[in-house]
């Protein structure tokens, strides 16, 4: 049903009507107390043209309020094929390696009002997940405010890495991680400020309503790992824990196209029957663009302190469980070099290299996790490609896990291709 509402021109009658009216019954006066004073006619005519310049003003403002509060919704999203050669799979090698659909996934990004949402919903070949979704809220022109599932504030933003494959600290949950909190994000000149506090991962913490705790796409801890009753690396933990109400604290400082940084995280870490210990972490970071060529460097420390004192936690992601070190430091280097490009539809090339160290392991292990991508990032419209060669060792999705203690380097060939919508 529409409402009606009334028009200007009806307003402008209305007062006319009005003064019309009063005037109809002064006319019932001598005929010289009614006549118009030196002055007054013209000062009504100008009353009036006031009053219909007021209404207009109201009107103007009604559009805009009715206007903004119309939803500003994009729709977007991409598609994603992959083809992977594995020295480590010999099935793979003997097949030539394989070329398989990745990914789809959709976003929604927009606003209503003063009030932004942003969403992201991916489909695998073997899971679908939720990567981000919040609602967000601009106080002024220094803070916003996220709720929902948000990117955890922790080191270099939005990414650690050049690369497909992320930095080795995305397997620990250091790198694009996101969890169900609520954020704070202040700008101020050169300052980055990023506070949030966490309630618990994005599948709802230990008791969570999900069948699969591991179908997910950032990592987190699912478990305690308890090797001495035969646990295995990849197998499903008997004791079951998750991260719980964490404190995130991110201070950026940006000068000539640097930036400086500090992380802290702090958090408990809860069991079916109440806290079973809690995990700490720290990072140093700095990002660097010099005229084309671009550096990263991250420093990060990370201790899960659990009260039975076992060296190893079990994680999930990606439909998989695995084992990373209770403790541990991390080391990434990252050089790119991009550069403008006309060959046929390529745009863009991006060149990278991204070396990445895991050491000072808890559980008596002797052997460091390294991984090495070498790659080049190709821009053709709405076409993106990461081609890479990867070199590892200890390394989850190259042959290993943080938790082996191996010295054997694998070897894999990658190249992810995806339109982008």
């Amino acid at each position: 049903m529409k409402i009606f509402k009334p028009s200007l021109v009806t307003s402008a009658l209305s007062l006319l009507l009005a003064t019309s009216t009063s005037v109809w019954a002064e006319g019932t006066q001598p005929a010289e107390d009614y006549l118009p004073a030196e002055g007054s006619t013209t000062q009504r005519i100008e009353q009036l043209e006031q009053q219909i310049s007021e209404l207009k003003k109201a009107t103007t403002a009604n559009k805009k309020t009715t206007s903004s509060l119309k939803p500003k919704i994009k729709i977007g999203g991409a598609v994603r094929f992959q083809y992977s050669y594995e020295d480590y799979n010999e099935a793979n090698k003997d097949r030539g390696g394989d070329f398989d659909f990745d990914t789809f996934r959709l976003d929604v990004n927009g606003s209503i009002g003063d009030v932004t949402l942003s969403a992201q919903y991916r489909w695998y070949q073997y899971m679908d997940v939720i990567h981000h979704a919040y609602v967000g809220y601009q106080f002024n022109e220094n803070w916003q405010g996220q709720v929902g599932i948000t990117q955890v504030p922790f080191g270099i933003l939005n990414y650690n890495s050049n690369s497909f494959f992320f930095s080795s600290g995305f397997y620990a949950g250091l790198e694009d991680d996101f969890d169900t909190g609520v954020s704070l994000l202040g700008k101020f000149d050169q300052h980055d400020i990023r506070l949030a506090f966490f309630k618990n991962d994005e599948q709802g913490g230990i008791d969570g309503y999900v069948g699969d705790r591991t179908k997910r796409y950032s990592y987190d801890v699912v478990g305690i790992r308890d090797f001495d009753n035969n646990e295995g690396i990849w197998s499903a933990p008997d004791q079951a824990m998750a991260e719980s109400n964490t404190f995130n604290l991110r201070y950026a400082y940006n000068f000539s196209n640097t930036e400086v940084g500090v992380s802290l995280l702090s958090g408990d870490l809860e069991g079916k029957d109440g806290s079973v210990g809690d995990h700490n972490a720290y990072a140093f970071h700095v990002k660097s663009k010099i005229d084309n060529i671009g550096i990263m460097f991250q420093y990060s420390n990370y201790e899960y302190d659990l009260d039975n004192g076992s060296n190893f936690v079990a994680v999930g992601a990606w439909a998989f469980h695995d084992t990373i070190p209770a403790e541990a430091a991390l080391y990434n280097l990252n050089l790119s070099y991009n550069k403008a490009v006309a060959i046929g539809p390529i745009t863009n090339l991006t060149f990278y290299n991204d070396y990445n160290l895991v050491t000072d392991k808890s559980g008596d292990l002797k052997q460091d996790t390294v991984m090495n991508v070498t790659g080049v990032a190709i821009s053709a419209g709405g076409i993106y490609a990461y081609v890479d060669f990867i070199m590892a060792k200890n390394q989850p999705f190259i042959g290993g896990s943080m938790a082996s203690d191996s010295d054997d380097w694998n070897k894999r060939f990658n190249i992810n291709i995806g339109y982008y919508f």
